[in-house]
This record gives structure tokens, C-alpha cells and sequence, in this order.
């Protein structure tokens, strides 16, 4: 498990990061969202090492971490960083062999990613001349060619379509599976939200929201429940407890002041005939999001 524990981080007298703490557990997938200036890449920086905190730490299973860890991990920053004429597939097993892979296992390593990410036909071609969504899927190949134990990704979907995001998205399902933390930021809430196990909401350098997608579904319902029922549902308005918010025929969309407000509620559906449906509202990501960083 990555652990990011109260860090704080200055420039001059602005605070870009103000207690930050969260955590990214092992074999999950973390969404970081927030805007511009919100603080996620100043974070990912102080994971990897790039800047330094003034305060807190970053630990890895227990440990707080040095250099030689953080050589176990995969970062692919939101800005391309690859040799513009270099060859994909050279340019892949380079990397690889800079972080210590045998020759032999850098090749093979990739050649899987390459193919997992629908670049084998353009594994011969320089990096410059793929279009730039599949310099994005290099770019990802490269922070994955040596096998990280961590994977730290700027904006990885930035500029793909939506297939490009199926391909992708099970490649780093993979990794997971394979138990390491993956932390990745993105401004899509839509794809966090689908993607996600968990995900951290930053705004103005401080940690607003955290915790598993559902958690914060459930946390942010504002005890807002759905009713959808064979006849008409107009009677739910004269419940007590019950403000309705959204009506139409057989279809309620209600906030209770309880929850025995909202059994009360299906206990007169089901006495007066066939409940279709049933449940808490859960908001999107978007919604809690916008809640959340007021």
C-alpha cells in the first residue's frame, strides 16, 4: 500500500499542498481528480521524489521511501517525454534497460506491451510520427516496460478515443490484478468514475474527499431515495418525512428526513401493488465532485 501522510509543500508563500493524506491500496485502481492548480501533480512529484515536502511523508508498505524504491515504479508524466526519433519498440526496451532488465526480458516485456496496446504494426516507427493518440499508448508502455510494483500515471487517457480507453484500461486492470497501487489523475470524472475502485478529490491543495467509489456515493446521497412503481406514484407527496424532488407517472425521486421516512415509503408501494424498483440515489462523480469543492 501507497501512503501519502500529511504532506505539505510551499513555493514562497503559497501553499500548494496542505496536509495531504490519503492512500492508494495494493491491487486498486485510484482516481486523483481535481482541476487546474488543484495540486495532483505537485503530489505525484513528491511520491516519485522529484520535489521534496516541507512536512509529512510517503511510505510504501510500512517503509517511508528512498531512491532505491523508487526505482520499482512506473510514472508517466502528462507532458510526453519520449525520444521524438527514436524507434517505439527500440525506444521501449532502452527504457527498460536503464531501469535494469535484462536484454532478453526488455525485449520480451516490449513486445507484450506493444501488443496489449495495439502498437505492434507500429513498433518499427518513430515516436514522432504516430499519431498523438498512440504516442499517449507509448508513453504508457514506457512507464510500464520494466515491470513497476508502482504505477503513477499524469493524465493517461488524455487524447484517446473511446476504444483507446477500453485497450488501455485493461492493460492497467493487469497491473492491478498483479497487486500493485495504481494511481492515475485525470479531468474525464466520467472514466474515473467507471474505472475506479477508489478515488481522492483535491481542490486548492487539500484533500476534500476520499475513499471507495461507493463510499462516496453513499456519503453524498443526501438520503435521496428512487422509487419506481407499475401505477402512479403521485401519493408519495403526502408521505410524512418526504420532500419530493422529481415526479413523473410511476417514478419518484425523493429526500427523506429518515431513513424509517423512506421504508415507510415502500411499505405503502408495496401495499398498493407492483414495485418495479427501489434504492438510495446515487450521485456521479461529477455531482459529488462539485459538491465537495465548493
Amino acid at each position: 500500500m501507497l501512503q501519502i501522510d500529511g504532506v505539505t509543500k510551499r513555493f514562497g508563500t503559497r501553499t500548494a499542498l496542505d496536509d495531504v493524506s490519503f492512500e492508494v491500496g495494493d491491487g486498486r485502481l485510484t482516481g486523483f481528480v481535481g482541476g487546474n492548480g488543484a495540486g495532483k501533480t505537485t503530489t505525484m512529484r513528491i511520491i516519485l521524489g522529484v520535489l521534496s515536502a516541507d512536512s509529512g511523508s510517503v511510505s510504501l508498505g510500512g517503509s517511508k521511501l528512498g531512491p532505491t524504491d523508487r526505482r520499482r515504479f512506473g510514472y508517466m508524466p502528462e507532458e510526453r517525454g519520449l525520444y521524438a526519433k527514436m524507434k517505439v519498440h527500440e525506444q521501449l526496451v532502452y527504457l527498460a534497460r536503464l531501469h535494469g532488465v535484462g536484454q532478453k526480458d526488455a525485449n520480451a516485456n516490449a513486445t507484450t506491451l506493444l501488443d496489449q496496446l495495439g502498437l505492434a504494426e507500429r513498433a518499427g516507427d518513430t515516436v514522432e510520427s504516430l499519431s498523438l493518440g498512440n504516442q499517449q499508448r507509448a508513453q504508457i508502455a514506457a512507464a510500464l516496460v520494466h515491470g513497476p510494483e508502482v504505477l503513477i500515471l499524469d493524465e493517461p487517457f488524455s487524447g484517446l478515443d473511446p476504444m483507446a480507453v477500453e485497450t488501455v484500461l485493461g492493460v492497467l486492470q493487469d497491473v492491478a490484478r498483479r497487486g500493485a497501487p495504481v494511481l492515475f489523475s485525470s479531468h474525464q470524472l466520467d472514466v474515473v468514475e467507471r474505472l475506479c475502485d477508489d478515488v481522492v478529490v483535491i481542490a486548492d491543495g487539500t484533500v476534500r474527499a476520499s475513499g471507495s467509489r461507493e463510499k462516496l456515493q453513499a456519503d453524498n446521497s443526501g438520503n435521496q431515495f428512487e422509487l419506481l412503481v407499475a401505477g402512479d406514484a403521485a401519493w408519495v407527496r403526502d408521505m410524512p418525512g418526504i420532500t419530493v424532488v422529481d415526479f413523473d407517472s410511476g417514478y419518484a425521486l425523493f429526500q427523506a428526513d429518515t431513513d424509517d421516512a423512506a421504508q415507510h415509503v415502500l411499505q405503502r408501494a408495496m401495499q398498493n401493488g407492483t414495485v418495479v424498483s427501489f434504492g438510495p440515489r446515487r450521485p456521479s462523480l461529477t455531482e459529488i465532485f462539485k459538491e465537495v469543492v465548493r
